[in-house]
């Protein structure tokens, strides 16, 4: 089956696609770039690096942009999964959709207007089990937003058996999602498997909101050899 992979550039999407990429013929990314950072919809902090992730994993990417009005933005993604089937001919979407009901419904109602399957290989996963793949497949994936009571220190860090350790005390704690899925958290994947160049951070400054959220902005990244 041609797929299109909806990717965000994070842990759960990196994830999806790996599988997408071991019983799908995946013909491209689509990444949906919102100028609204509370999107419902989609991740936004450094989502415009997207398109450096793809050029690392070797695959082509459509862009959309949107300006994240809730429900409007679906429009958008709309757009975007029509150009990915009349330019790649796909036949499914896959995301990297694993309890917000809100998101995987919409996707699914999308997919279902063009006559595509909707696949979430994600869906209803256990998160920790989730977080010990990500860790056994080798990704380097680090945490670039934190939004939630708990998490200021966990800025920058990488995804790693201590990240597992720490983020149960803080969901038996906080109820903090393990895998984010609250909002709680987002993360940024630099390399994976099937990455033919690795990201590497040049530069970059943390940024806070006015609800005390953090961000670590990626100013500058280069691709590297592997």
């Amino acid at each position: 089956m041609k797929t299109a992979v909806l990717f965000s550039g994070g842990k759960d999407s990196c994830l999806a696609l790996y599988y997408a990429l071991q019983s799908t013929d995946v013909k491209c990314l689509i990444t949906v770039v919102s100028k609204n950072p509370a999107s419902y919809m989609f991740h936004t902090p450094n989502i415009i690096l997207a398109e450096k992730q793809a050029e690392a994993i070797g695959l082509p990417i459509i862009i959309q942009k949107t300006k994240g009005q809730k429900e409007i933005e679906l429009k958008d993604l709309e757009e975007a999964i029509k150009k990915a089937k009349e330019k790649f001919k796909i036949e499914g979407i896959v995301s990297g959709a694993v309890a917000s009901v809100y998101q995987s419904s919409r996707v699914k109602k999308i997919c279902d207007r063009f006559n595509l399957q909707c696949i979430n290989p994600l869906w209803q996963r256990d998160q920790f089990e989730m977080l010990q793949e990500v860790i056994k497949l080798n990704f380097d994936a680090i945490i670039i937003g934190v939004f939630a009571y708990g998490l200021d220190d966990f800025i920058g860090r990488k995804v790693d058996r201590k990240f597992i350790d720490d983020i149960r005390v803080l969901n038996e704690k906080y109820k903090i999602s393990p895998a984010g899925e609250g909002g709680e958290f987002e993360s940024f994947v630099l390399d994976a498997e099937f990455f033919k160049k690795r990201l590497e951070i040049e530069k970059s400054h943390i940024e806070e909101d006015k609800e005390g959220g953090r961000v670590l902005i990626l100013d500058k990244i280069k691709l590297v050899k592997k």
